[in-house]
């Protein structure tokens, strides 16, 4: 039996007297608020938020950090459990700096801000309080294309389970943008039947670099359209009126597209090609090169091409109009690597006003002109064509060349005929069309006459219909698998600018033409501009002299 002490009784007494200390409260933080919406709630079913204009407090979960000044400026964070309605989106974006406060992936962050639509983009901005108030995670969610609709999943974490085709690099450099699409790449709807625009549209993506830059000194790798990508993922964010997905996590290009460094063979004992030289200009500071770097590094482009070609005779487009001048500076650079008379340059007798003009070169070894060189004096065309008959150096059958470059689709008229009429034909396609149906009573008495160049028009537009109406036959279509039948690329759209239509006769003594992909699969910042391409992408080879293909055909003619 245990005695307690009388200390030990006194002071339980005492404590038993004394009154209880009430328990210290925890203050409450900004955690402790609940949200006053969900974010799908801010985001609703439609096209725009119904909650716009309004301050609200939304939890989620950080999914993409893109705060810097040269980046978004905001971060983008997403709802991990989200709500049964597929037409509502789970993701926001918070224009707010890290200067207001710094997140990373995976905080769960409390977020207070005024809900609103930039330009077509749901975001909380102006945000006035951003809370961390631990950690979590959301899965990226699957999406395949073409998919029924981008509303749905704006500002959420995706992932894309197929390998898709890049489609469109023209900013790549720029803007750090690359365009993929799902079952191939896209064609221009005019080019070929059975394109759908809206199912291009759908089809395709855009991929931004996260960044606010121009010019950005780290670039997305350097793709060719053609090109598959896998395993991309990202947030889908919007702007410039599109959706753009911005990557969580680098994207895997495969070189499903290889450069060729010639184009394919063709068969025959005469190869005739047309080229768009995009502005060889040998007067600086005007359409082509700013300088004389410049000048030297497109000409070093334009000469590997032309070698690389090898071809009898060659239809070139965008000349500079001063004469010989630019003209024979390009065959004297040709010549100095291939060898000394190798080609030699026609005179237009009638180029026109127009800064550019058509021309032609050939081999006097292989080729002997028939005639001089003639050319249209309608004013239908503000660049004339030049026609030139030839016969083998070994004699034989004869042929004609009717080198053309139609009227462009730019600097629309905004009225008449002539104006945009919304067929997909883009402007001047009026003025195209009596260029063609001039261009048959030209041909109607030439021996074998090939009508070729850069038409301005689309396989499947007027101009070409009418021609192929006049009795003349596209070689590309009838050659050139569908799926390589392409000399330009147009927002993302592949399709066949440059042509060559021979007559029926003739047509029996084409045995093959081939496109030599070496400018349309190209991004532009590997030409020979250099104020914004880095020095070390620039190579004095065939890829990137233009933007438009050359194309190859091969004519077996008999001889004597």
């Amino acid at each position: 039996m245990h005695v307690l002490s009388r200390a030990f009784l006194v002071a339980v007494v005492v404590a038993a007297a004394l009154p209880a200390t009430p328990a210290l409260a925890t203050p409450a933080t900004a955690c402790d608020t609940p949200p006053s919406r969900r974010i799908a709630e801010v985001q609703g079913d439609g096209d725009a938020s119904p909650l716009a204009g309004q301050t609200v407090t939304v939890e989620g979960v950080v999914t993409g950090d893109f705060q810097r000044g040269d980046q978004l400026s905001g971060f983008f964070f997403q709802d991990p459990k989200p709500d049964a309605d597929p037409k509502t989106s789970e993701g926001l974006f918070a224009y707010a700096r890290d200067t207001l406060k710094d997140v990373a992936v995976g905080d769960r962050v409390l977020v207070t801000g005024k809900v609103t639509e930039y330009n077509g983009w749901t975001e909380l901005s102006p945000v006035t309080a951003i809370d961390a108030c631990g950690t979590g995670s959301v899965a990226a969610q699957p999406y395949k294309l073409p998919g029924e609709g981008r509303e749905p999943v704006e500002n959420m974490l995706l992932t894309f389970p197929q390998p898709l085709t890049v489609s469109e690099h023209y900013n790549l450099g720029r803007y750090g943008e690359v365009t993929v699409s799902s079952g191939g790449r896209l064609f221009q709807p005019t080019d070929r039947p059975g394109v759908d625009a809206a199912l291009n549209a759908r089809r395709s993506l855009l991929i931004d670099d996260g960044s606010s830059r121009e010019n950005p000194a780290t670039l997305p790798p350097i793709v060719r359209t053609g090109d598959l990508a896998v395993g991309i993922t990202g947030v889908l964010g919007y702007g410039f009126g599109t959706y753009r997905l911005q990557p969580t996590k680098p994207i895997d290009y495969h070189n499903t597209n290889p450069r060729l460094p010639r184009p394919f063979p063709v068969v025959g004992n005469i190869k005739v090609a047309s080229f768009n030289t995009l502005n060889w200009f040998t007067t600086l500071g005007s359409r082509g090169a700013t300088n004389a770097e410049e000048q030297k590094r497109q000409l070093a482009k334009l000469v590997a091409a032309l070698k690389g070609l090898n071809a009898d005779a060659v239809a070139l487009m965008e000349v500079e109009n001063n004469g010989q001048t630019a003209l024979q500076a390009l065959v004297d650079a040709v010549n100095a690597e291939v060898g000394a008379g190798t080609y030699a340059a026609l005179q237009h007798p009638y180029p026109g006003t127009d800064a550019i003009q058509v021309a032609l070169i050939y081999k006097p070894a292989k080729l002997t002109p028939v005639g001089a060189p003639q050319a249209s004096q309608d004013a239908v065309f503000s660049r004339p064509p030049l026609i030139q008959t030839f016969r083998r150096a070994a004699g034989g059958q004869p042929f004609t060349m009717v080198v053309n470059h139609l009227k462009s689709k730019g600097t629309c008229p905004s009225s008449g005929p002539d104006a945009d009429q919304g067929d997909g034909q883009s402007c001047w396609n009026a003025t195209r069309v009596k260029q063609a149906q001039t261009l048959l009573g030209l041909v109607k008495d030439l021996p074998n006459p090939v009508v070729l160049g850069d038409l301005n028009a689309y396989g499947e537009e007027d101009p070409i219909h009418t021609l192929e109406a006049g009795g003349l036959t596209s070689v590309t279509k009838k050659f050139v698998p569908a799926s390589l039948r392409y000399s330009y690329l147009f927002d993302g759209l592949a399709g066949e600018l440059d042509h060559a239509l021979v007559g029926r006769q003739l047509l029996k003594r084409v045995t093959s033409a081939t496109i030599w992909h070496i400018n349309s699969d190209e991004p532009r910042i590997l030409d020979y501009n250099t104020e914004y391409n880095p020095a070390s992408l620039y190579k004095p080879d065939a890829f990137r002299s233009s933007d438009h293909d050359p194309l190859v055909l091969g004519l077996t003619l008999p001889g004597h």
